[in-house]
């Protein structure tokens, strides 16, 4: 008698192909459902871990940066309350401003007036919490550090051109290409600062018109020089806009800082 056929696959389909196990899926699964179960934990305060490893903390603007920091920066500066506090933490000497409006598209609210920080600043600038607070965080973590390792020394100092001012961008300070120069600065709304120098420890000068400059190869030259593109570069970490004298020739002089708008490191 002839033996049956033995049943087989359905042709060019693998013998393996309708046995496919499970097993990854339930561990896909059990993995998130465990990383859930622990942010959760962690987020309300049912397990305890180090401030910097949580991403829930508040901002610690002491600590040295880490990977989370850039969330818990903006998360504060997003919350009134929550920069305030963080403002708090600075040893900056500031005062709170009452909020105002002083034209169409100009004024501000949740601002301080800053009078000094660790550096000397001349004349107070009126500043949006998010931009005082995020000064702070370069001031510490960006700037001191750039000085120390390329000057040897502290800065004591900052040479500022202003802050608030009720007036449209200019040509050289824009948010993002082809923006109408009628549009509000930054400025208007006390979310932007122009910084134009440094004075060091020792009383020496460092300015963005003249130590800014590199040889005819590219090569930036002098630690003077090395000193203003480690600030700058620092800079992008905590502003969200930042324009220097690479950008164009209407900032050749200074740095503008901005914490609104859109991100930008020029």
């Amino acid at each position: 008698m002839p033996r049956s056929p033995r049943p087989h696959a359905t042709p060019n389909t693998p013998p393996s192909a309708n046995r496919r196990p499970r097993w990854g899926r339930w561990f896909f699964a059990l993995l998130c459902g465990a990383l859930l179960a622990g942010g959760y934990a962690v987020y309300s305060g049912a397990v305890a871990i180090p401030e910097h490893f949580n991403p829930w903390a508040p901002l610690d603007v002491a600590a040295p940066p880490n990977l989370l920091t850039p969330t818990k920066l903006v998360r504060a500066r997003g919350e009134p309350q929550r920069c305030l506090a963080a403002l708090t933490q600075t040893g900056m000497a500031y005062s709170v401003l009452p909020d105002r409006v002083t034209g169409s598209g100009c004024g501000f609210d949740n601002a301080v007036l800053l009078r000094s920080s660790a550096v000397r600043l001349g004349a107070p600038v009126s500043l949006s919490c998010p931009m005082a607070l995020s000064f702070a965080m370069w001031e510490r973590h960006a700037l001191q550090p750039a000085a120390e390792l390329h000057m040897g020394q502290r800065v004591t100092a900052i040479n500022h051109l202003g802050s608030y001012a009720c007036r449209n961008v200019n040509r050289g300070e824009v948010a993002m290409p082809d923006t109408p120069s009628g549009n509000r600065s930054r400025h208007a709304t006390a979310d932007a600062l122009d910084i134009a120098g440094f004075t060091l420890s020792s009383g020496k000068r460092v300015t963005v018109l003249r130590q800014w400059q590199a040889d005819d190869a590219g090569t930036v030259a002098g630690p003077d020089a090395l000193f203003l593109r480690e600030v700058h570069r620092g800079a992008c970490r905590y502003f969200k806009g930042v324009l220097g004298p690479d950008y164009n020739a209407a900032h050749r002089d200074h740095f503008h800082l901005e914490t609104d708008g859109y991100r930008m490191c020029r």
